[in-house]
């Protein structure tokens, strides 16, 4: 059964009792009712376990530790399939970020965000927890078969969760591009989805060898990544890429170039 938005309950974990109560407001406004705080790392994995919030909104620093550890702590537990991960921060250093996109979190941000933001993420959320099966014109969806390249365990975990509440079944998982070539040579797929920054062959590496093999040149790619934005992958669709977009991304967003990727052939 579909979770109602105003039934959401939403964990805050924020040092500040200022920004605590102010983002809490802003949660209100959104419709969410269901709001609990939490002003430390300690605390915060206290409660995780206790009310089993279903999404965690958490600032960047704490004085016992980072949302980093948050992060591994809901992994270690295994509650990454019904807990979904907001960052909420100032930091805008790429470095210090990537991190996070790379975890597989739902949204990041900024400080201040502004109610459209949040809303936005918040609602990116529900798309997550709710199935909508995806029709396609050309295609019946459980029966496309999709390879999905990445070198983050919990970034392909997450990927996998959008194309299942999609329809799709049928799915092999790489862990870098070198693994990616191996499981091409036996198999064949209807999409690839892959991430850019991997060990041992990267994601445009990747794209130029499926664009020169005769058994694989027309498979739609897909590149999701975290760097997407970086002048670095300005020509990366010269290698091949059919279709590119940020981690962390929104399932509406992917779900929408899925259907152009797929029903445009």
């Amino acid at each position: 059964m579909a979770i109602a938005f105003d039934e959401l309950r939403i964990l805050l974990i924020e040092p500040s009792d200022v920004q605590r109560k102010v983002i809490t407001q802003h949660l209100n406004q959104a419709g969410i009712q269901h709001t609990r705080g939490s002003s430390t790392i300690a605390e915060a994995k206290e409660e995780i376990l206790r009310w089993q919030p279903d999404i965690v909104t958490s600032a960047m620093y704490f004085e016992d530790g980072t949302a980093h550890e948050l992060i591994q702590f809901i992994n270690r537990n295994d509650l990454h399939d019904t807990l979904h991960f907001m960052l909420v921060s100032s930091e805008h250093r790429a470095d210090q970020l990537e991190q996070f996109k790379q975890a597989g979190i739902i949204a990041i941000l900024p400080k201040p965000f502004t109610p459209e933001q949040l809303q936005r993420a918040i609602t990116a959320t529900m798309d997550l927890m709710e199935p909508e099966l995806l029709h396609l014109e050309l295609y019946d969806i459980e029966d496309l078969r999709v390879l999905i390249v990445d070198d983050s365990l919990t970034s392909r975990h997450v990927l996998r969760r959008v194309f299942e509440n999609l329809g799709v079944e049928i799915f092999v998982e790489a862990e870098n591009g070198q693994q990616a070539i191996d499981i091409l040579e036996e198999h064949q797929f209807d999409l690839i989805v892959t991430d850019f920054n991997m060990p041992e062959m990267n994601g445009r590496e990747l794209t130029q060898y499926i664009r020169n093999s005769s058994a694989h040149a027309h498979t739609p790619v897909l590149m999701v990544t975290a760097r997407a934005n970086e002048p670095q992958l300005a020509n990366v669709k010269q290698s091949g890429v059919d279709a590119l977009t940020d981690k962390p991304f929104e399932p509406a967003a992917i779900r929408g170039l899925i259907s152009r990727l797929l029903d445009q052939q």
